[in-house]
């Protein structure tokens, strides 16, 4: 692997900026051909003085509402400055990466900040901080790197009744992992490492270079996200058609909660013993505890990789190829990164890539493919031999799909700035552009369906008041029974632009749930996409959830109004003498 590649992967980069993502000096303007394409498509014009965030002090936050008293207890259990309620902290603490999140934090709104961040530093010290929040009712919200797309670390007001115990807090905390930062150990022989939630990507990989080894996941949001919140939100890769999605790798867990502390699995590779836990911790969110710790499998780290490019007529052409790759080669030959872009986004790759994209679209119109869809595919391994014998198992079934082999360097160039999507997001909010994404999954046979509605969901709520958009999409993920797709929108900014965002992720929501697709592949359930849970799980499905909340967090204190869909037919107990915790 160059040095470069190892760079980017084990990269660490400051704390993320309070009102945008990662290193700001990593964000870099549209080139000119860039923006003429935005100009065409879009009718926008580079500002000539872009909007930036306010100051942090000007970020407005509540008063806070968690008492001395209560500050000073958990003071007690992590060390007094290791609990602060400074205005900048909480202002850091106010919410994720989402547009929205970033919008509220430009214009200056920090309503949802946390009344205190507290920073723990074990598993026990967190299971007595989150005794203490349940005893005095104080909420509690989970913080790792603090990524979330879908408002899953966001605050809250205590008013929310939808979640089970939840009726009303005095106040609300952020619990910040980022000090249970390390690898606890390493087994070379049975390639499993043991890592703590606060770690970050870079880390884990900086961690398991010395012994050879890789976990292999590489999520955009790599070089900020913990290892806890992967867990917490069962992420996926750029590269989880080969490695597989981060769940899967997991051999045992820790979690903390208000009624102790849950232990799950970690003996052996594989166990018949019941029903799998780990499914019920990872993918929780932060609503049913904090995982503190787990074991994972991890993989001899690549010295090696191929890499390819291919250009086909349609994206229905394209997924038809990657289907035939999963289905009749399997895992282990297709690539290990599978990334298939449709007309539109292939478009505007192209139009960015400058002279050589433009080449590239002369080249597939002489080809007799008038709008290509561009697909890269990358492998990665320690034997350049199986690599290409794997390259060249996948050949004939693109050709035979009707692919035509592009350069490789297209998905070279990809790599290399395979981190760099949010911090165009950022940028052209800077210039009243509204740009975002969402996804979902689905099965081959719906895929092309599910496609063209959440599409049109999307570009029908983008120009209701008769403005324009752009809306692109690629499939990222691919398994044998069928793949995700990843859709990117731009349109010039209204008036209220968060309303706008409103309006366009609840037309893509009830369009993937009507559609029959996933609420989410990989970026969570969150608050977000919480109100559309319920007609994925059942109603039985929401019940059992809410069972098992309420015995591993009666008072309802773990991450409320996030992720437990409303449990069907419950109101609020009367009696004001009652259980909070108790819903009927």
């Amino acid at each position: 692997m160059g040095h470069a590649m190892e760079d980017a992967l084990t990269r660490s980069i400051p704390r993320s900026v309070w009102h945008g993502w990662g290193d700001p000096t990593e964000m870099k303007p549209l080139r000119p051909d860039a923006w003429s394409y935005l100009t065409s498509r879009l009718g926008v014009q580079p500002l000539s003085t872009p909007r930036r965030p306010v100051q942090i002090d000007a970020v407005r936050v509540p008063t806070r509402r968690v008492d001395d008293e209560a500050i000073a207890e958990l003071r007690t259990v992590v060390g007094h400055d290791l609990v602060r309620d400074d205005h900048d902290t909480r202002v850091r603490h106010a919410g994720g990466k989402s547009y929205p999140d970033m919008m509220r934090m430009w214009l200056g709104d920090g309503q949802e900040a946390p009344d205190a961040v507290v920073l723990p530093g074990t598993t026990d010290e967190i299971v007595q901080v989150l005794q203490i929040c349940a005893r005095r009712r104080i909420a509690v919200v989970p913080f790792g790197g603090g990524t979330s797309v879908v408002g899953g670390v966001a605050g809250t007001t205590g008013t929310d009744a939808t979640s089970a115990g939840a009726s009303g807090f005095t106040g609300v905390i952020s619990l910040d992992l980022r000090r249970l930062d390390r690898m606890v150990s390493c087994d070379q022989l049975s390639r499993t490492a043991v890592f703590q939630a606060g770690v970050r990507g870079p880390d884990i990989e900086r961690a398991l270079r010395p012994y050879g080894l890789t976990l292999g996941h590489y999520p955009q949001s790599h070089q900020e996200a913990t290892f806890g919140g992967y867990l917490a939100t069962r992420s996926a890769g750029q590269a989880s058609t080969g490695y597989g999605r981060v769940d899967q790798q997991v051999i045992g867990v820790r979690m903390a909660t208000p009624t102790g502390e849950l232990v799950v699995g970690g003996r052996s590779p594989a166990s018949a013993a019941g029903p799998r836990l780990h499914d019920m911790v990872l993918g929780s969110e932060g609503t049913l505890g904090v995982i503190s710790e787990a074991t994972v499998r991890v993989q001899p780290m690549p010295t090696h990789k191929r890499y390819a490019a291919w250009l086909f007529g349609s994206f229905a052409a394209g997924s038809a190829a990657l289907r035939q790759l999963s289905q009749e080669l399997g895992h282990g030959w297709i690539a290990d990164v599978a990334r298939l872009s449709d007309e539109d986004e292939s478009e505007v790759t192209f139009m960015h890539a400058g002279p050589v994209g433009k080449a590239l679209l002369r080249y597939a119109g002489m080809r007799g493919l008038a709008r290509p869809c561009l697909l890269i595919l990358v492998w990665e391994g320690t034997d350049d031999q199986i690599l290409k014998a794997r390259q060249n198992a996948c050949t004939p079934v693109l050709r035979q799909a009707g692919g035509i082999a592009a350069p490789s360097m297209i998905a070279k160039a990809w790599e290399k700035h395979r981190f760099s999507g949010p911090y165009q997001r950022d940028y052209l909010m800077g210039h009243r552009i509204l740009a975002d994404t969402l996804e979902t999954a689905t099965t081959w046979g719906n895929l092309a369906d599910l496609h063209d509605r959440v599409g049109a969901a999307i570009r029908d709520a983008l120009t209701a008041k008769g403005g324009r958009c752009l809306v692109m999409c690629h499939v990222s993920h691919v398994y044998p029974a069928g793949a995700s797709l990843y859709y990117t929108f731009a349109a010039p900014e209204e008036q209220d632009p968060i309303a706008q965002w409103a309006a366009v992720k609840a037309a893509a929501c009830e369009a993937i749930s009507a559609g029959g697709g996933t609420i989410t592949h990989h970026h969570a359930v969150g608050r977000d996409h919480r109100p559309y849970l319920a007609e994925e799980l059942g109603d039985l499905g929401v019940r059992a959830l809410h069972a098992v909340k309420r015995e591993l967090d009666p008072a309802g204190i773990m991450n409320p109004g996030k992720l437990l869909p409303a449990l069907p037919g419950a109101h609020r107990v009367a009696d004001p003498t009652s259980d909070p915790g108790q819903l009927s």
